[in-house]
């Protein structure tokens, strides 16, 4: 009687996942194994009296092999380490600043997120146009109303590279200083107050108090933004497609021009397969890396 009761219990608990787990398979686990599978043939788009044949890591050999491949890797990286860096700084500093109390301080919140709240597409353009080297605020700014001194900052590598930088950090700091915002309003306030009669200064508050608690939520912060900076591609498609030079050219981009442009399907599945393995790794180092410090913190 209690068996039955007991597999009647498990069978409905699989019924109320059963939803859950088919929409994983489906949008998920489905596209992952079919780039892999498509990453072991070569499919040429528009030719189809050539079809799809098996070439194994063929593919992945070519990729190991492709510089610009390489470049793009490099690229892909450095973007990561650079927006994810100042995104966490500036979402940690607007966070701490929002978390007090001031008047008006539901109204800056608000206005905080508009720039996480705009299209990435629309804000894309927004700074391609803000970078134009004719009519660009940002040679106004720099220059006045000397257009003959103005540069065309898009079409120089390194300063292209800066501006998409630019582009992704003003918009995805604000969501990085909602998640450390909600690790901070869960510390004590008698913490703070026990701190201050014992005399500690507000830097020591904070490097020892705020910043140990809120690890865990600068951590989760981390590893959204980094997942995310990882398979960027409409800020690079709208600002600078991939130039000049591919400077700006990154993983998620190139892969779209060898299945779209040059119609290399398998070769093009090769790269997105490449970009889920190391967005996997670094997540499972980030989820291991956050597990190890709620055991600490609850032990």
């Amino acid at each position: 009687m209690n068996i039955s009761f007991r597999l009647r219990g498990q069978i409905f608990a699989l019924t109320l996942l059963a939803p859950t787990i088919i929409f994983v398979c489906v949008f998920a686990f489905y596209p992952i194994a079919n780039s892999f599978y498509l990453s072991l043939h070569r499919i040429i788009i528009g030719l189809p009296e050539l079809g799809s044949r098996f070439i194994g890591l063929e593919n992945y050999k070519a990729l190991f092999n492709d510089i610009i491949a390489r470049k793009a890797l490099l690229n892909t990286l450095l973007f990561v380490f650079i927006t994810t860096f100042f995104e966490i700084l500036f979402g940690l500093a607007i966070a701490i600043l929002i978390n007090k109390r001031f008047k008006g301080r539901g109204l800056i919140r608000a206005s905080i997120l508009i720039p996480w709240a705009i299209p990435t597409v629309v804000s894309s353009q927004m700074w391609r146009f803000i970078f134009n080297d004719k009519y660009g605020l940002f040679n106004l700014l720099i220059y006045g109303s000397n257009s003959d001194h103005y540069k065309a900052w898009l079409a120089e590598p390194l300063y292209a590279f800066i501006a998409i930088i630019m582009a992704d950090v003003w918009k995805t700091s604000s969501f990085a200083a909602l998640l450390i915002l909600a690790g901070l309003q869960v510390i004590p306030e008698e913490l703070y107050l026990a701190a201050k009669v014992d005399g500690a200064s507000t830097w020591k508050q904070f490097t020892k108090i705020t910043l140990p608690l809120i690890r865990p939520a600068l951590l989760i912060a981390l590893l959204f933004r980094t997942m995310d900076a990882f398979r960027v591609f409409d800020l690079v498609f709208v600002m600078t497609q991939g130039g000049p030079a591919d400077a700006t050219n990154v993983l998620q981009f190139y892969g779209y021009k060898k299945i779209f442009a040059e119609g290399l399907m398998g070769y093009g599945s090769t790269i997105s397969v490449l970009v889920f393995v190391v967005t996997f790794s670094i997540s499972l180092f980030y989820i291991r890396l956050l597990g190890r410090r709620l055991t600490r913190g609850t032990s």
